[in-house]
């Protein structure tokens, strides 16, 4: 289960029982594993992603990305992992889906921001 015990407590207190807060502890991680799939196929989908990325070194508004691939895991709640692009990478430290073309992701050092993905620049 990957409540903890305050929230364990609380979900007690509201009225459930254990059965019942296991039962809702496995719908949260099924939950996140169908994002987490989601998150994966859309970048499987997308050659070229663009983002609202602020890059030191860039002058688009929305800067344009050639992936190469996005590995992540769950556990539990969570959604980690690694986004690789043709020259550089970032660990994934969270993410969900904001629509067919959108997408957000927290994303870990050196980026340590939340960051949207789109197919588009319109998208964003």
């Amino acid at each position: 289960m990957h409540f903890d015990q305050r929230t364990q407590q609380a979900l007690r207190e509201a009225g459930l029982d254990q059965d019942a807060i296991i039962e809702t502890s496995d719908r949260v991680a099924e939950l996140v594993d169908e994002d987490a799939a989601q998150l994966e196929a859309f970048f499987d989908e997308h050659d070229i992603v663009y983002s609202d990325m602020d890059l030191a070194h860039g002058r688009e508004e929305f800067p344009e990305h050639a992936v190469e691939f996005c590995d992540l895991f769950t556990h539990g709640a969570d959604i980690r992992g690694y986004l690789r692009f043709d020259t550089w990478g970032v660990p994934v430290e969270g993410g969900r889906v904001l629509g067919e073309e959108l997408v957000e992701l927290s994303l870990g050092p050196t980026v340590d921001s939340r960051v949207k993905f789109a197919a588009s620049r319109d998208a964003l």
